[in-house]
């Protein structure tokens, strides 16, 4: 079977650093940081006192109020990226085309906030919406979005936590690279601030309790404390090559690999060593039939946790070995907060903008060097580079380990 070529036409952000592509790649090349106090629930109630949160979303932007009224949050980012990055991609799905296209949005927790809501409203009046299912299932964005859009080609979700985006995006190239559609709207959303996603991710000890937001989220400092929890929805369009071309797109990279593994140790803590991530950024690797001396830039998962940033660091050092040095590696979740499920699809944005122009965002607040994470994480400043080939990993509660690889497009 032959494999078709897949390039990335389109892009679609909602994010703790701005909500369209343009201000958003400013702000992050340039270390802006989303992350403020938390200001959508009570911070007394809770250990971490910052999050990254939207505070300037209008779902009335993108879509009418009686539409929105019937999805939880998530969704709503979800529709709002997508629309996006299809305007942005210039692609239009008609009659002749629909069944063509399809959508792949992945969601770590789905509408736990209107879970909550509902709940609380049950217990009052002893009844719920109607559309209370319809809105809290996973799947809603990929179906919101496929209805809204008119895309009716294959349909699906990935749930694998903080590794959803990045398992959508990399199950929907498969689908374009072997013919079962011309072009995927994919990526990943989600909506988490509700209060027992805090208190939940509070009780494990997997978030920041550092009070300023300005250095409270710092991917492989010495100082990491944990992560500071996010929200929002990253889009991107994939389109086969020829599909592409035909129509005259801007491409912006070529997705030509995908890694997909599973831990088998810990339902929350990474493998030692990250040996599953390892073999996740070596079936990339494999797929894009390319040497580990090819890789020039990853955007890393890097939450700013302890273990995490440790075992990613060694992991890369295990698939990359002598080149591990040379290349550079760094977290944008140092400025968007982690945005779990929505995390790999913001993440491949940075990517794929980062090879279109030769930049790599940085990591910003490192300030004190772990002696166990010894890269270059691209400290505090973008940096201007020739990049070619460039990687973005996501790893997930329940041992998910998710990796693409882009390339530059050069025709």
């Amino acid at each position: 079977m032959t494999k078709r070529r897949v390039v990335v036409t389109g892009l679609g952000v909602i994010s703790p650093v701005g909500n369209d592509v343009d201000s958003f790649w400013h702000n992050i090349t340039s270390g802006q940081t989303g992350i403020s106090e938390l200001t959508k629930l009570d911070a007394d109630q809770y250990s971490a006192k910052v999050a990254a949160q939207l505070n300037d979303f209008d779902p009335k932007d993108y879509m009418e109020k009686r539409e929105a009224r019937k999805m939880d949050a998530f969704t709503q980012y979800a529709v709002a990226a997508s629309k996006m990055a299809v305007e942005h991609s210039g692609l239009e799905i008609t009659e002749e085309n629909a069944d063509r296209v399809g959508v792949w949005i992945g969601s770590g927790i789905g509408g736990m906030t209107t879970y909550e809501e509902s709940f609380e409203k049950y217990k009052e009046k002893g009844r719920v919406s109607p559309f209370f299912i319809p809105m809290i299932i996973p799947d809603m964005a990929s179906g919101q979005v496929s209805i809204i859009l008119g895309a009716k080609g294959i349909n699906s979700c990935s749930v694998t936590a903080c590794a959803s985006g990045t398992n959508s995006i990399g199950d929907a190239y498969k689908v374009i690279e072997r013919g079962d559609a011309d072009a995927m709207i994919t990526g990943g959303a989600e909506a988490p601030f509700n209060q027992m996603s805090l208190a939940g991710f509070s009780s494990m000890g997997a978030l920041s309790t550092n009070t300023d937001p300005n250095s409270a989220s710092r991917p492989f400092d010495r100082d990491r404390d944990g992560f500071v929890m996010g929200e929002g929805s990253g889009i991107i369009i994939l389109e086969s090559l020829e599909s592409a071309q035909a129509r005259g797109a801007t491409i912006y990279a070529e997705i030509v690999g995908y890694g997909s593994t599973g831990d088998a140790y810990h339902i929350t803590a990474p493998a030692p060593e990250g040996e599953g991530a390892a073999r996740a950024m070596q079936q990339a690797l494999d797929d894009a039939e390319m040497n580990a001396d090819e890789m020039d830039y990853i955007n890393a998962h890097g939450t700013s946790t302890e273990y995490n940033d440790k075992y990613e660091t060694t992991a890369v050092k295990t698939v990359f070995k002598d080149h591990a040095y040379n290349l550079a590696m760094s977290s944008t979740k140092s400025m968007t907060g982690h945005l779990l499920g929505a995390a790999g699809g913001v993440e491949a944005i940075i990517t794929a903008l980062s090879l279109k122009h030769n930049i790599m965002p940085p990591t910003i607040n490192y300030d004190t060097k772990d002696e166990e994470c010894d890269l270059d994480y691209v400290p505090n400043e973008s940096r201007e580079a020739d990049l070619n080939v460039a990687m973005t990993n996501s790893l997930g509660f329940g041992g998910h380990n998710a990796s693409l690889v882009f390339k530059k497009f050069n025709g």
